[in-house]
């Protein structure tokens, strides 16, 4: 009987030790994600309108929320450094969408940069599920050739923003 405690209890141990290990980091798919989003200009673009010749950075964000407001804050000084990329900032539906997008993108001088698209997904989330968004903002970086080069799941440091676009 006193084996069969024994055996118990370590069964126990080793089972919560293996139920404290992390959890595997989520990796999207090696490619850029299909992404039909409606601009604040009302048109629909998607991966199809891309340059082939520059890197991408996609930004999936929410216009009212403080992290992605403080992110582009801090980027604003520094906007012009991402002049060799384009950049898709995908939101998702709100009943104000358009209105919140343009003003997001005046607050933050993005309008002036015509490497900036900014667009709501609408219900599809197809965008925040192919990257598992669980918090905004999340950025995605591609190559020229349309490959990763790394993903931002957290909130971001401007440094580590900027380090990655200039690797694209």
């Amino acid at each position: 009987m006193k084996k069969l405690v024994l055996f118990v209890c370590l069964l126990a141990a080793v089972a919560c030790t293996n139920a404290q290990t992390q959890p595997q980091q989520f990796v999207p798919p090696a490619y850029i994600p299909e992404y039909k989003i409606l601009t604040t200009d009302s048109v629909y673009v998607t991966p199809a309108n891309l340059k082939k010749d520059k890197g991408t950075v996609i930004i999936y964000f929410a216009p009212d929320c403080s992290h992605c407001q403080r992110m582009m804050f801090e980027l604003k000084p520094h906007l012009k450094e991402f002049k060799n990329v384009q950049v898709i900032m995908i939101t998702f539906v709100t009943n104000q969408a358009i209105k919140a997008m343009k003003t997001f993108a005046r607050d933050y001088g993005i309008d002036k940069y015509p490497n900036f698209t900014i667009g709501t997904e609408g219900y599809t989330y197809k965008v925040q599920q192919f990257y598992h968004v669980a918090t905004t903002p999340y950025l995605a970086f591609y190559n020229k050739a349309g490959k990763p080069v790394k993903y931002i799941a957290k909130e971001p440091k401007t440094e580590d923003i900027l380090a990655a676009v200039k690797k694209l």
